[in-house]
């Protein structure tokens, strides 16, 4: 059986044999839960990996392309090399997401192009094996990312029949598979590429995206079928027409979007610069051995995780007595701890004497306020754009919004390429001017356009 031919008839809309949800949820959460394992296992050692060894002079020279590649960025070598490679291959994973649902919609359907995803991507991970072919991998890890990314999460909403309101806690168990391969990725991943070998953490991150292949195939039967399109003339007239405002709210999204890709570049620095700085400076020893720096990513991974259901849940006891700030007050607030978080990073910087290592307390502040922060900026910015965009064209309005991604990995890995001659201090404070910039636009938003476009804030007191 192909995947293109999974059974149709078995009953979804009654199927509650996977926690009071079809049991092809669980079958999608697994494999997300693999494949975010291999994705960020590979992402957290991508730039050590690069510094430490595969971009030195003894070694670049294996690497298929590379002298084209850093013609490309100027002639850069070294960590600026390593950072501008890592800005494009993060901007690029969330750039090609909008080709894999075109490609989806039009010509092979959502679990074809989700398998096919799966193959290029698990094909990436064990090229990065081979010094040789370490573009050849990205490039697979890329396009096939693009491929699955949107796909699965599309899988999950077509589990539900219109108006199902266990949609939303069915996304909520897929991020708990998202945030649980985040979680042990580094643990296994990061332990083997740090501690026996870099090839072996590609390699275990390759298996993890085999397991991800076989979840998916094993479940397939209990997935929906790929939606059949309805005739252009018939979706053409249940469109509806824009008005002013709605152009309005349009050009204030777009507007935000590189507001949003600047406000984004502080917490994505963690898989870049940060790692690279922890890597040379942060006293990681225990018991005379250095843990292994990935272990930063599982520390943020844990804070980060803890921190979403911490905020959501003193919302919900806070809007039972005052008035809930909306999307734009919360982004305000997300700024402002963004702010502290890269605070915190500058007073390690600027305290520690020099040729002593930093010890943890200022870096774990930064990961506390910042996952503060995190918890306050991407889930509701997402949610801003679903409220403004408008319903003619709301789909599109959306996956622009992961434009803001593109750009801000983009800026990342560029600013990424002065951490080597910046001092480390304006560094830092850099990417706290960053964050405040973006919420004072976020002020100027809310001052002058968000009554206009989201009208009185709704009272949230019980």
């Amino acid at each position: 059986m192909t995947v293109a031919e999974a059974t149709p008839e078995i009953d979804l809309t009654h199927d509650k044999s996977f926690l009071g949800h079809p049991k092809g949820l669980g079958y999608l959460a697994f494999t997300e839960a693999w494949e975010r394992f291999s994705y960020y296992g590979m992402q957290a050692l991508l730039v050590l990996y690069m510094t430490n060894a595969l971009l030195k002079p003894d070694r670049v020279g294996n690497v298929w392309g590379i002298e084209w590649l850093r013609g490309v960025y100027g002639g850069i070598d070294g960590q600026p090399f390593a950072s501008a490679i890592f800005g494009t291959y993060a901007a690029l994973v969330y750039l090609t997401p909008i080709a894999g649902g075109w490609i989806a919609d039009r010509l092979l359907g959502t679990r074809r192009t989700l398998l096919i995803g799966a193959l290029v991507m698990a094909a990436g991970h064990f090229l990065m094996a081979f010094d040789v072919t370490f573009l050849a991998a990205l490039t697979c890890l890329v396009i096939g990312s693009g491929l699955f990314k949107g796909n699965i999460a599309s899988q999950v909403g077509a589990l539900y029949a219109e108006g199902d309101n266990r949609r939303a806690d069915a996304f909520q168990i897929f991020y708990l598979g998202i945030n649980a391969g985040v979680i042990a990725s580094p643990l296994v991943v990061g332990t083997l590429g740090e501690k026996v070998g870099w090839h072996w953490g590609f390699g275990a991150a390759g298996i993890g995206m085999l397991v991800a292949i076989a979840i998916f195939m094993a479940g397939t039967r209990y997935l929906p079928p790929d939606p059949v399109r309805p005739a252009r003339g018939a979706a053409k007239a249940a469109r509806s027409p824009m008005e002013r405002k709605d152009w309005l709210a349009t050009a204030a999204l777009v507007f935000l979007i590189p507001v949003m890709a600047l406000a984004i570049v502080p917490n994505n620095q963690i898989f870049n610069a940060y790692l690279v700085w922890g890597d040379q400076s942060f006293d990681l020893y225990f018991g005379g051995e250095k843990q292994p720096t990935t272990w930063l990513i599982t520390l943020d991974a844990v804070v980060s995780v803890s921190f979403l259901a911490i905020v959501a849940l003193f919302y919900r006891w806070y809007g039972k007595r005052w008035n809930e700030p909306d999307e734009l007050g919360k982004l305000i607030i997300g700024s402002a701890f963004s702010v502290a978080g890269m605070l915190c990073l500058w007073t390690a910087a600027s305290t520690t004497p020099a040729g002593e290592k930093i010890g943890l307390f200022w870096p774990v502040m930064f990961h506390v306020l910042n996952s503060i922060g995190f918890a306050h900026m991407l889930p509701v910015s997402l949610a801003l754009f679903a409220r403004l965009a408008p319903k003619a064209i709301n789909a599109t309005v959306i996956g622009l919004y992961y434009l803001a991604f593109f750009g801000g990995n983009s800026m990342v890995g560029y600013v990424g390429g002065w951490f080597e001659t910046m001092p480390t201090t304006d560094f830092w404070l850099m990417h706290a001017g960053f964050a405040a910039v973006a919420g004072v636009v976020f002020v100027l938003f809310k001052l002058f356009l968000a009554k206009r476009l989201m009208g009185e804030a709704p009272t949230s007191r019980a």
